[in-house]
């Protein structure tokens, strides 16, 4: 340890290049050195080494015992810090064999994974991709750790320590069953809380959501008879029943089983933003990902 703390990068490279020539001329040369910068580096090297690694000989200096010893791993060493400090190869997704992990709730599955996959496997025929749920309390730690590349997550409450990027506004309209009696045309505000509700609660069991919110700021109420925790799934009691839903307008773009109408209130929508850390943010793999995905929602 102490060795690497009194070295230096021009040292080894000095070094690799005496064990490789065996001539503080021809060395001086090749690293555009004086001959006196050659020779002193070789006097700082023998003095950290307590060897004398190149010694005189008739054609030259010869390495030591100690200097073909480090000729090998030093110049391994030397290479491998090359390919690390030189600029990253263009990233061509035809031959890649990433595997990404994003992490998205299932409505961002409909809306934002599904949309960008047809284009990803003709893309990236090599690569693989893995969606996971997204537990919002985790998405930091998890993207700083590397256990997902990328997640989908309203802006509000996104964490503020992850690079993001809005792909997209949303806005609430009220959907029903294809021919539901009650959405031929768009319900008074006062048909709209009469009807019977079902709304997605992510944390489960949750009857008060932004709907409820907007009306109990006028005074009023809704009948909310269902909760559940997947938009998936309202999605199906939709289309098999009179319950009614408020839901984000992407999620039921030309759903052919459901009857959607503007709402008789103006509900906030949200913005979905992607999230990725900072440590990936100039890698061009994650950076083809992204664009990519942001094509595909656009």
């Amino acid at each position: 340890m102490n060795n690497i703390r009194r070295l230096d990068l021009n040292l080894l490279v000095t070094l690799d290049t005496l064990l490789s020539e065996h001539n503080v001329t021809r060395t001086a040369q090749r690293l555009h050195l004086s001959q006196p910068s050659v020779s002193v580096h070789l006097a700082k090297l023998r003095d950290i080494f307590n060897d004398p690694l190149l010694m005189p000989g008739p054609r030259g200096m010869r390495p030591t015992a100690r200097g073909d010893e480090l000729r090998e791993p030093l110049r391994l060493a030397l290479e491998a810090l090359e390919r690390a400090v030189s600029p990253s190869e263009p990233f061509d997704p035809r031959v890649a064999d990433n595997t990404w992990r994003v992490a998205a709730f299932d409505y961002g599955e409909s809306t934002v994974v599904q949309p960008a996959l047809l284009g990803f496997r003709a893309a990236a025929p090599h690569s693989r991709l893995a969606v996971i749920e997204t537990v919002p309390s985790r998405i930091a730690r998890q993207a700083e750790q590397g256990e997902i590349d990328l997640a989908f997550h309203t802006r509000e409450g996104s964490p503020p320590n992850l690079r993001q990027r809005i792909l997209f506004s949303e806005r609430y309209v009220l959907v029903g069953r294809a021919g539901h009696p009650e959405l031929q045309t768009s319900p008074s505000l006062a048909q709209f809380c009469e009807l019977e509700h079902v709304m997605v609660s992510p944390d489960g069991g949750g009857f008060f959501g932004i709907t409820d919110k907007v009306l109990a700021e006028a005074g009023l109420t809704r009948r909310v008879v269902l909760s559940v925790p997947h938009f998936l799934f309202v999605m199906s009691v939709l289309a098999n029943s009179d319950l009614v839903a408020m839901l984000p307008s992407r999620l039921v773009r030309n759903n052919s089983s459901l009857q959607v109408v503007e709402p008789p209130i103006e509900v906030p929508g949200f913005e979905m933003t992607m999230l990725w850390h900072e440590r990936s943010h100039r890698d061009p793999a994650h950076q083809w990902l992204r664009e990519h995905i942001v094509a595909a929602v656009s």
